[in-house]
């Protein structure tokens, strides 16, 4: 999971930190004044009870002074003091106070934007609080009070702000993004329907993968097999998809086939003129056919003329070796579409159709055929039928496990052999694949002459 979803993982790590890193630059730096209180008896003599009483009072009631610190009558006598412009309970928010454990010591700490102000503040609360003590804990009628607050710890400067703190802020942003990245993944993963490895491709279709070809962002430019380095990885992928050929049926080995996909936008036209020129590099006499009658794309791709072909051919308007074409690179023999027909289901369909590619079959070594995808129409599983099978091209991270199902099932509907599939445009690290820009739409067109 973690190597195909790597991205989401790395966007969102990215993520934590560029949030933890924007919300520590929009914070307002915040200083601290701490203040300590000791509270005490204040009792004289050798009465040991009245000490002992002075001094269970102290340790019983040192947490309601952590209180009274806080509290709105002390908040109000130090605003008064100081001539503050808020409100005690704006007073009390920078204002913090506890009992050190195990004593009876209150501590206060004071926040704010400036480190001055927040001593200054620090130092009017200790005051004040050492004198509300003495006043509430004088008993009614008596002239002295049997506890006594003592300020132990003046009010102290730290010019070091305490927030925010920029590597703390970072780590707790950057471990956050990766707590939801991974949470991200795992849930793009179990709702992930598309094909991401050859396993999801043979548990859906019980059918072997001849070639994973790897995406490459050389290809638009360019597409062709001819033009690529003779070691690289694309190269060697079809020389394994050529291989892997030979093996599919040892006794009646295939002569000619449809290289189809299950929706448009897979990679079928390149994966079509690739294997072509891979087997023509073998010394084999290969023909391209261009089966797609409703939006040809290799006579652009090769460079050669598309007026005369395939339709021409069936209509009888040219000879069928006058209509092939070679392609000097590669090697390869070509037949385009022809002029688009109104009603190509119909025309594939026809005898004159099976005559053709049993012809054709006949004159060369290996015959391709690009046919249109699957499911928008029909086509490519009727000329399936008339040759001995189809390669079904689907795309990695695009292509669903359901379209891959209707796919195969469009192709049983007719008794065409599905004699494997090509993993195409898959990533060279984990995440989806990237596309190639041969789009395809299969609605509705007007036809050409």
């Amino acid at each position: 999971m973690a190597q195909r979803r790597w991205l989401t993982i790395v966007v969102f790590f990215l993520l934590g930190l560029l949030g933890a890193g924007a919300i520590t630059y929009l914070m307002t730096p915040q200083y601290q004044s701490e203040a300590k209180v000791y509270v005490s008896t204040e009792v004289t003599g050798t009465d040991t009870s009245l000490a002992a009483t002075a001094n269970f009072i102290a340790i019983q009631r040192v947490q309601s002074y952590a209180e009274l610190a806080r509290g709105r009558e002390l908040m109000q006598r130090v605003i008064a003091r100081l001539k503050l412009d808020m409100t005690p309970g704006d007073l009390a928010a920078k204002i913090s106070s506890s009992v050190v454990a195990q004593t009876t010591i209150v501590d206060i700490k004071v926040t704010d934007e400036s480190a001055a102000e927040a001593q200054r503040i620090a130092k009017a609360e200790s005051e004040a609080l050492t004198e509300y003590l003495t006043e509430v804990e004088t008993p009614f009628g008596a002239s002295k009070s049997p506890i006594k607050a003592t300020i132990s710890s003046p009010a102290s400067y730290d010019g070091s702000q305490v927030s925010p703190k920029p590597v703390l802020n970072l780590v707790i942003g950057a471990v956050i993004g990766l707590v939801v990245g991974v949470a991200m993944a795992l849930v793009r993963d179990l709702l992930d329907t598309t094909v991401s490895s050859s396993d999801d491709v043979e548990k859906t279709l019980d059918t072997p993968v001849l070639a994973n070809i790897q995406y490459d962002s050389d290809v638009p430019k360019h597409p062709l097999l001819t033009e690529a380095a003779s070691h690289s990885t694309r190269v060697e992928a079809f020389r394994l998809l050529r291989t892997n050929l030979q093996f599919l049926d040892i006794d009646t080995r295939p002569r000619s086939l449809v290289i189809t996909s299950a929706v448009p936008s897979e990679g079928k036209t390149s994966t079509a003129t690739n294997l072509a020129i891979a087997l023509a590099q073998t010394g084999l006499r290969v023909l391209l056919v261009d089966g797609d009658l409703r939006r040809p794309k290799l006579a652009s791709v090769l460079g050669l003329e598309r007026s005369v072909g395939l339709t021409t051919v069936l209509v009888g308007r040219s000879e069928l070796q006058d209509s092939i074409q070679k392609h000097t690179d590669s090697g390869i023999f070509f037949l385009a579409s022809g002029p688009i027909p109104p009603n190509p289901t119909e025309v594939l369909q026809s005898r004159a159709a099976q005559e053709l590619f049993d012809r054709v079959s006949q004159m060369f070594d290996m015959v391709i055929i690009d046919g249109p995808p699957l499911l928008p129409v029909s086509d490519a599983a009727i000329m399936a039928r008339d040759v001995d099978g189809a390669i079904l091209v689907v795309r990695h991270g695009k292509t669903t496990k359901e379209q891959l199902r209707q796919a195969s099932v469009r192709l049983a509907q007719v008794d065409a052999s599905l004699l494997g599939v090509t993993v195409n445009m898959t990533p060279k690290r984990g995440g989806k694949s990237y596309g190639y820009g041969y789009g395809y739409g299969y609605g509705p067109e007007k036809p050409k002459a």
